[in-house]
């Protein structure tokens, strides 16, 4: 029962009594001292759609817990919604608060010694968050994801959020009625839950299910559905478990279940920002885990799922095809899944997956069938050259030509380059340059979903490019690279473009770079200053101290 753990909060005899006597006073009885306490660490939030179905989960996991024989005790965890936050200086604070959640966990488990936590969260950054204080923790734990919203109807048309951000685009053009325009904001979110296609939320939910700290078959779920609760209830049931056996996160996230997450990440066609998160969760894990492995099983693994945003169908659609579990089989069947990783049940994943069958079944057309995939290889591309030389990140799936050269639009922040787009002064063929939008330069790294929507609207999706030292959505696709590595706040090459330049962007070679000689960047960047810190007091200027580049995964608590 990890009783070592809490010895010194209240097994100590009449030394720790007056930690009984506080215990007492929040429902502890004679009997209760002896069981696990167990944080059930809260996302709900009456803010977003996206955390506010996670109470009713909650609920049923405490009350599972106490079935259980544990002491369930429950700590509130902050929630930033980025669809909400998306273009505003609010949307700086998306990325920051991946690190305040993890912190906000590791303090309340730690600084109360609780014998496990039971994570229950919804948006983007709930999940990389709360994965990284378990794996630096490395008490017994289990993640639970509030679930996927359900799709929203307009004219017979499956809409997401994404559907909204682009439509601004196509009003804006003159491709799109207004009603049209207004009867897609009105019915693109229909239910609590995240967003609903492989956005980020799903992309890091169903990954937890490949790393084994998930319950198979639950991440694609939607949330209001009876179903999203008794998993809920059966997790807590597995997590007690767990800390009965001491079945330790470090025992779960290893090398090789990160490069299953990975793995199921490129199948399902997931988002971007795994790259991210998933070196960051690596380096809390103490895992040796570095940018050039996401490469190295994007190569070997095709994308065997047709979801959005690049795709046709929905989380909800995915799930009812045969979800994670389908693909992890398919994965496991032809050699490209290590079957043999733990998972918080304390079963193999391969034991997890005996009763799936290898292939999906023939009446659905969300997951391929092995010898037809949507792509031979996966999406999310590695690349490197002159103007990345730490390397960023490109999502290469729905395009038609994965390469383009062309002249340089710059911007150092992502809402000039908003006008710009808006006032119709993006062509096809451009390369658009949004810069200064790094960890430290933002702070942040805000996702320009808002600009690419906007050019997918306007029809420029395969005709323009664009790179960023920030983030994108996982709602996001075209031909668009992110995550430029060094940033240009702290003199990375992409601080040196110009107006004009000629860029090159070519997936296929895996190469990134400005045609301009190296003795004209030197010259640059002799004349080069960095810029004054736009923040000085407060969490963004911390961050902006402490994190490290995108290409380590943005994070806080590495080598200080």
């Amino acid at each position: 029962m990890a009783e070592n753990r809490r010895s010194s909060l209240i097994t100590q005899g009449v030394a720790r009594s007056p930690n009984r006597a506080m215990l007492r006073a929040v429902g502890f009885r004679d009997g209760d001292f002896s069981k696990p306490i167990v944080g059930v660490a809260n996302g709900h939030s009456t803010m977003n759609p996206c955390n506010a179905g996670i109470q009713p989960l909650v609920d049923r996991a405490m009350a599972a817990l106490e079935a259980e024989g544990a002491k369930p005790q429950v700590f509130g965890v902050p929630t930033i919604t980025d669809g909400i936050g998306m273009g505003t200086e609010a949307m700086k604070y998306s990325l920051v608060s991946r690190e305040v959640i993890a912190d906000c966990i590791e303090t309340s488990v730690n600084g109360q010694a609780m014998d496990g936590v039971l994570v229950c969260g919804g948006c983007d950054k709930n999940m990389p968050g709360g994965m990284m204080a378990i794996a630096r923790m490395n008490v017994p734990a289990i993640y639970v994801y509030a679930g996927t919203i359900k799709p929203g109807k307009w004219k017979g048309q499956d809409l997401t959020i994404v559907s909204a951000f682009e439509a601004v685009g196509a009003y804006a053009a003159g491709k799109m009625s207004k009603e049209d325009f207004v009867g897609i904001e009105k019915n693109a979110c229909p239910s609590v839950g995240a967003c609903g296609g492989m956005f980020t939320a799903n992309t890091m939910s169903s990954s937890f299910e490949a790393l084994g700290m998930s319950l198979l078959g639950s991440s694609q779920m939607a949330s209001p559905d009876a179903e999203k609760a008794v998993s809920a209830s059966a997790s807590a049931e597995v997590l007690v478990n767990a800390i009965r056996k001491q079945i330790l996160p470090r025992q779960v996230i290893t090398r090789k279940s990160i490069e299953n997450a990975i793995s199921l990440v490129m199948a399902t066609g997931g988002s971007t920002n795994a790259v991210l998160h998933y070196l960051a969760i690596a380096s809390a894990a103490g895992v040796k885990w570095s940018i050039d492995d996401f490469e190295r099983v994007r190569r070997k693994v095709p994308v065997l799922c047709d979801l959005k945003p690049s795709g046709r169908y929905v989380a909800v659609d995915f799930h009812r095809a045969g979800g994670v579990p389908q693909v992890l089989k398919m994965l496991l069947a032809h050699g490209l899944l290590h079957g043999e990783c733990l998972t918080i049940t304390g079963r193999t994943m391969a034991e997890e997956l005996a009763a799936i069958p290898d292939a999906p079944r023939r009446d659905q057309d969300v997951i391929r069938q092995w010898d037809q995939p949507m792509y031979a290889q996966g999406h999310l591309a590695i690349l490197k050259g002159n103007l990345a030389p730490e390397g960023c990140v490109a999502k290469i799936t729905g395009l038609k030509n994965p390469s383009i050269t062309g002249p340089a639009r710059v911007f150092d922040s992502e809402p000039k380059c908003m006008d710009a787009i808006m006032k119709k002064r993006i062509k096809p063929g451009d390369v658009v340059v949004i810069r200064y939008e790094g960890p430290k330069g933002g702070p942040g790294m805000q996702e320009m979903l808002a600009p690419t929507s906007a050019l997918i609207g306007q029809g420029l999706g395969e005709s323009v490019g664009l790179i960023t030292d920030g983030r994108f959505s996982g709602g996001t696709w075209g031909m668009v690279v992110g995550h430029v590595a060094p940033e240009a706040y702290v003199g990375g090459p992409i601080a040196l473009v110009k107006e004009g330049d000629s860029i090159t962007i070519d997936a296929k070679k895996r190469l990134i770079q400005v045609n301009v000689s190296a003795k004209e960047l030197a010259a640059r960047r002799k004349k080069w200053k960095a810029p004054k810190p736009r923040y000085t007091r407060g969490l963004l200027a911390k961050y902006m101290k402490l994190v490290s580049t995108a290409s380590l995964g943005a994070i806080t608590d590495g080598d200080l």
